[in-house]
């Protein structure tokens, strides 16, 4: 039984945060969860948040998980999928049922509805849409036909277009009276008889004109046009260099299909630097709630990899082991030209992955970075070469070992510089993502140069 402390705190509105959902409720749910209190968990769930409320489900253990579900299938909202974990929404599709989902998705925007698929198993997906009516399921496999990252996945279909010709009063009437809205929207769209998007109006330009101007006179033509194939991270930083608040998505034709808003766009740029940030390690969002061996068998692959460059570095290691028999103050002060290389190029990629992925990295000053990453690892190298070399010279009473330290040091923050910036422009120009390669490429040669760097130099100067 869970323990029942402070939950008096919860019911009295007490939270541990200024917005989502408290650790208090959490505990008050598990204990009713517990307690099969089906009427004390639909009063605590009441005022939550569908973000809040998938918070929830994603926070219990998996028993109390499906207890909760099973409370809430018949009257499930659809919006709660959306903010789940790929990996417990397909836990929770198929606790509901496909059947039930496809009701309840109905009433959900295009773009939402299509974010909620897309992740599902293929024949999940057949299920769903087959019991969809004929209209809205003909919209989302036209969708689902697009690649997984473009801008027509990301688009909602419902958009606000009208001619040119029309007056403010005709155009407020126009959105009084349709009854087929988008649930949110910030700017008009201006079409001409092709359907071609020729301008745009912002609601709030829109309410400040008096009623007889013509949407001609007010509308602004420098828009941004997203053809449907953009891939996504382009959308997002189309967004943020414009500061755009929504955009229209064309087709081939110019034609206007659809728009996608500033907050699928936050939804983009979260996902994108997540996905970076998990390729650096070598994981994946999943991992959390993945099963225990799917989890380890995802994170063995790679660590396959680092066991693969260990044994690397350790053979060549073993080339210099009659120099280490005869100095043995080599093998303690090894390691630190392979470590303090390694994590100045770690440096250098991540700073360099994230100068690609904003496009601030490119031809016009790649020589320029290039260049100056190598100064900046002669400086590092100059820094941390003369403090290391004058410890090991004292430590081992033995000047020259020093200078060999501090030299291996220099040369290996400059390869690492070096090659911390080129292997994930060279990554990139090869059409791969440089958040996976570059970080185990890098590794591997600051490793294997660092050893061989700072033993080959005792062996020509010391032995």
């Amino acid at each position: 039984m869970i323990d029942k402390v402070h939950l008096h705190e919860q019911e009295h509105g007490k939270n541990d945060s200024l917005y989502g959902v408290s650790q208090n409720t959490i505990r008050a749910l598990e204990v009713a969860l517990e307690d099969e209190e089906e009427k004390k968990v639909k009063k605590l769930l009441q005022p939550l948040h569908a973000a809040d409320v998938a918070v929830v489900i994603e926070y219990l253990a998996p028993h109390l998980r499906h207890n909760l579900i099973e409370i809430l299938r018949f009257r499930f909202d659809p919006d709660i999928l959306t903010h789940l974990n790929e990996t417990v929404r397909e836990e929770v599709v198929e606790q509901i049922g496909t059947r039930e989902i496809a009701e309840a998705i109905i009433g959900l925007e295009s773009n939402e509805a299509v974010a909620l698929i897309e992740d599902l198993e293929e024949d999940q997906q057949k299920e769903i849409l087959d019991s969809i009516p004929i209209g809205e399921r003909v919209i989302l496999e036209e969708v689902l036909t697009y690649p997984e990252d473009s801008a027509a996945r990301l688009m909602q279909r419902e958009i606000i277009c009208v001619p040119s010709f029309w007056t403010v009063a005709e155009t407020l009437k126009y959105l009084t009276e349709e009854k087929e809205l988008p649930d949110k929207f910030y700017d008009l769209f201006i079409v001409d008889p092709k359907h071609t998007p020729i301008g745009e109006v912002s609601l709030s330009s829109l309410l400040r004109e008096l009623p007889t101007t013509k949407i001609l006179d007010i509308m602004r033509v420098d828009i941004k046009r997203i053809p449907v194939l953009m891939d996504q991270e382009e959308v997002a930083l189309l967004f943020r260099k414009y500061g755009l608040v929504s955009a229209p998505v064309v087709d081939e034709g110019g034609r206007i299909v659809g728009m996608i808003t500033v907050d699928d766009v936050v939804d983009v740029i979260e996902e994108e630097a997540e996905e970076d940030i998990m390729l650096l390690s070598r994981v994946t969002e999943s991992d959390f709630y993945e099963p225990l061996l799917s989890t380890s068998y995802s994170r063995i692959r790679w660590l396959m990899i680092s066991l693969v460059n260990t044994l690397l570095a350790v053979t060549v290691i073993s080339q210099f082991q009659s120099t280490i028999e005869k100095m043995v103050a080599l093998a303690v002060l090894m390691p630190i030209n392979a470590a303090m290389s390694g994590n100045a190029g770690m440096q250098v990629v991540t700073v360099a992955v994230r100068a690609i992925a904003t496009r601030e990295l490119g031809g016009a000053n790649m020589n320029r970075a290039i260049w100056k990453e190598i100064l900046v690892g002669l400086i590092n190298g100059i820094v941390f070469g003369g403090v290391m070399g004058a410890i090991a010279a004292f430590w081992f009473a033995d000047p020259a070992l020093g200078i060999v330290l501090g030299g291996a040091l220099i040369f290996n923050m400059i390869w690492a510089a070096f090659w911390g910036i080129t292997f994930p422009i060279l990554i990139n120009k090869m059409g791969m993502d440089p958040a996976l390669s570059a970080g185990p490429l890098l590794t591997t040669t600051t490793d294997l140069v660092g050893f061989a760097t700072f033993l080959g130099l005792a062996w020509y100067f010391l032995v």
